[in-house]
């Protein structure tokens, strides 16, 4: 351990002296190239084949598939919170001695709940796939049989999908996320390469689709289950399921699985209202739109993966000081990473998409869609460090009591947004919802848990590097013609993302004095 001083605010505050364990620091550093090298990779594995499953299976069948990851989403309401659970409770374990015992009982038992709940899922998917497939899905060319017999292997990736989340989480807890990301890297580029492979060269249908990823799934959670197991400390005491283990977390996996569940249907109601109201074709239009705005999590989940087990250990310790300190190292990572490719994306999204699909009718369709969805993802996204802030401090309500007040707001106004202005009115909801979401939360969160770093979050975390990338990107946009060839709008469209980049770490405070700091000792200056 070693004392550092180092300025803890640059607006109104005295320097201060504050002990970090460096190898700490350098965990959170790795974990953080580790998650973003892992979701780099598995966007990659996601984004680039999917062209190929339009091209194979043709725009409808990948309406289909953009109703299973709603459906995937939407049964995730099921984890009743033992995720995050698992994530929380190992993280905080793990900074104890001689937990090895507690750990290995805490893990099977949410793991034998969790198994029965696949279990369920399983079940529900067969009894509900005929009715999915008559009344719901609004098909055009796809049988009924068709429809419903994807519908009943959805329900079984699911089922078979959601214990690899569960381990993974564990495995986050415990700061073993390389092992996470090296299975996931693996497991999607099996998932994604090889079901290309087989509509290429076997079936170009949805059921040969969701039969491979069946199969993909069922190897992937046994993988990620054995490499839990061995990361956990041994004990002499074989682990058993104990009633009392689910005494005692059920109030935070309660508060947990309230807030998943009214996030998860804020997140996907549009998508669940939309597949009932929209034909499946357009329906498959605004599921693309929405998977690339959602890409931007590939980039915020691995950041809050690597802080937030930090963050719970220095509440349970009680060093308010360097958890202010690692909460805006936080926040301002995060805009530093998201603002560029959320900006860029939004204002070149017809560009992107027609040099991704390589399809103008496809991009005409779904441009204006993913700029307003991407704007709200943004908005969301950067809601992710101050909820890790109220998880660390196992307070559970105000996320859960914002996301219900914004739930009865949305379907109403989905449904008018829509009627009155189309798929685009659809799109404008979420945008909506999340801006009141990031002026209300942040100010009550900040007003409980940190008083005095409310302004901060909104002047340094926030607008500092997000008008930077504004000004980048904006200037780029009015010099970019669209009469560029492919490949210079490609590299132009790159060289105003590594240039917002630039910009929103040079105006980030701590990003900034860590380059700095970094070019000094380089050169010795």
């Amino acid at each position: 351990m070693k004392a550092v001083c180092r300025k803890i605010s640059p607006i109104g505050r005295a320097h201060g002296c504050v002990e970090f364990n460096f190898s700490r620091v350098s965990l959170i550093r790795q974990n953080i190239i580790a998650n973003l090298a892992g979701s780099g990779w598995v966007a990659l594995m996601s984004f680039a084949f999917i062209p190929f499953y339009i091209h194979f299976m043709g725009i409808e069948s990948y309406g289909l598939v953009g109703f299973y990851m709603t459906l995937q989403a939407v049964l995730f309401l099921l984890d009743l919170g033992l995720t995050a659970t698992v994530s929380r409770e190992l993280a905080r374990l793990s900074a104890e001695a001689d937990a090895a015992m507690r750990m290995r009982t805490l893990v099977r038992t949410l793991e034998l709940v969790y198994l029965g709940i696949s279990g369920v899922i399983i079940v529900a998917a067969i009894a509900l796939s005929g009715w999915l497939a008559e009344t719901w899905i609004q098909a055009e060319t796809l049988s009924t049989e068709q429809v419903a017999e994807a519908v009943m292997l959805m329900g079984f990736i699911v089922a078979a999908r959601m214990p690899f989340g569960f381990y993974s989480g564990g495995l986050m807890g415990m700061q073993r996320q390389v092992s996470v990301n090296i299975v996931k890297a693996a497991v999607e580029t099996l998932r994604n390469g090889g079901v290309v492979l087989v509509l290429w060269l076997l079936s170009p249908d949805i059921t040969a689709f969701f039969l491979w990823q069946a199969g993909v799934s069922v190897f992937g959670t046994y993988v990620m289950a054995v490499v839990l197991w061995k990361s956990i400390p041994k004990s002499s005491v074989k682990p058993v399921f104990s009633r009392r283990v689910l005494q005692q977390l059920w109030r935070f996996a309660a508060g947990m699985s309230g807030i998943v569940l009214v996030s998860i249907l804020l997140m996907q109601m549009d998508k669940i209202v939309l597949s009932k109201m929209l034909p499946l074709d357009v329906f498959g239009y605004y599921a693309l739109a929405s998977v690339v705005a959602m890409s931007l999590y590939f980039v915020i989940t691995p950041i809050v993966a690597a802080f937030s087990p930090k963050l719970t250990q220095l509440v349970a310790i009680g060093n308010q000081e360097e958890l202010v300190f690692r909460y805006h190292q936080g926040c301002q990572l995060m805009s530093v990473m998201i603002f560029p490719v959320a900006v860029t994306m939004a204002l070149f999204s017809f560009e992107i998409l027609s040099l991704w699909t390589q399809n103008k009718e496809i991009a005409e369709h779904t441009y204006q869609i993913l700029s307003i969805l991407v704007i709200g993802t943004v908005l969301n996204g950067v809601m992710n460090f101050p909820y890790a802030l109220q998880i660390a401090y196992a307070w559970t309500k105000l996320a859960f009591w914002l996301n219900v007040a914004m739930l009865l707001l949305l379907l109403p106004l989905l449904i008018m947004m829509t009627r009155e202005f189309g798929i685009v009115g659809a799109a404008s909801v979420w945008l909506i919802l999340n801006a009141v979401y990031v002026l209300v939360g942040i100010y009550l969160m900040h007003r409980r848990l940190i008083p005095d770093e409310k302004w901060r979050w909104y002047v340094q975390d926030l607008s500092l590097p997000l008008f930077a990338v504004l000004l980048v990107a904006v200037t780029g946009r009015l010099m970019i013609v669209e009469t560029m060839s492919p490949m210079s709008m490609f590299f132009s469209i790159l060289v105003v993302l590594l240039l917002s980049f630039i910009a929103a770490a040079l105006a980030s405070p701590l990003a900034r004095e860590r380059i700095f700091s970094a070019v000094k000792q380089r050169y010795a200056l």
